[in-house]
């Protein structure tokens, strides 16, 4: 199962790449939006994270019971586990967020966006920020499912190229929230 959750977390990887890319352009003001198909991509990206989610629930679940029957949970030794889960958990939480405050409505037969104040951009950066630490965290526990043998050849030219993208997110939500306040 651990192996297939790596599979489908590489999937998201790379769907939320072409999602968050072209949104970020989109946002930005140097492209038009993706068309539908952006639209499809994100329902199926939607539905590989639900999927993520409840595989990660389940093998949660099996930690705790693994701990129960030992008898101690070993916390302070399992702490990145525990912030993996911590940070799945929120980046659920900030999804739900992203997708009510870039759903938008029809108005009079043309798309509207909803307003993109403070609030929204701070639960975008957090968003962010909690996919960065989720992503870079799990890269070699996802290599290692996976069954790479170079974990150091790539690791860093990995974390560097998910830290430009992930940068470039943040910078593109940031001059959208300044092209919605002038």
């Amino acid at each position: 199962m651990r192996r297939f959750n790596a599979i489908l977390a590489m999937g998201i990887v790379v769907l939320f790449f072409i999602h968050a890319i072209t949104g970020a352009f989109s946002i930005a003001g140097i492209s038009h939006g993706g068309g539908a198909w952006f639209s499809y991509l994100a329902i199926i990206m939607v539905i590989l994270i639900a999927l993520h989610a409840v595989i990660g629930i389940k093998l949660t679940i099996d930690s705790l019971i693994a701990c129960k029957r030992a008898g101690t949970s070993y916390f302070k030794e399992n702490k990145l586990f525990w912030a993996r889960r911590i940070s799945g958990f929120a980046i659920m939480i900030l999804v739900i967020f992203h997708i009510t405050i870039f759903s938008g409505s029809t108005q009079s037969g043309a798309f509207r966006l909803n307003y993109f104040g403070i609030a929204e951009l701070t639960a975008q950066i957090l968003m962010v920020i909690s996919i960065a630490f989720h992503v870079i965290t799990n890269v070699k526990p996802h290599m290692v499912a996976l069954g790479s043998k170079n974990l150091k050849k790539y690791t860093a030219d990995i974390l560097i190229v998910i830290s430009i993208v992930l940068l470039f997110i943040i910078v593109a939500f940031i001059i959208y929230f300044l092209r919605w306040m002038l």
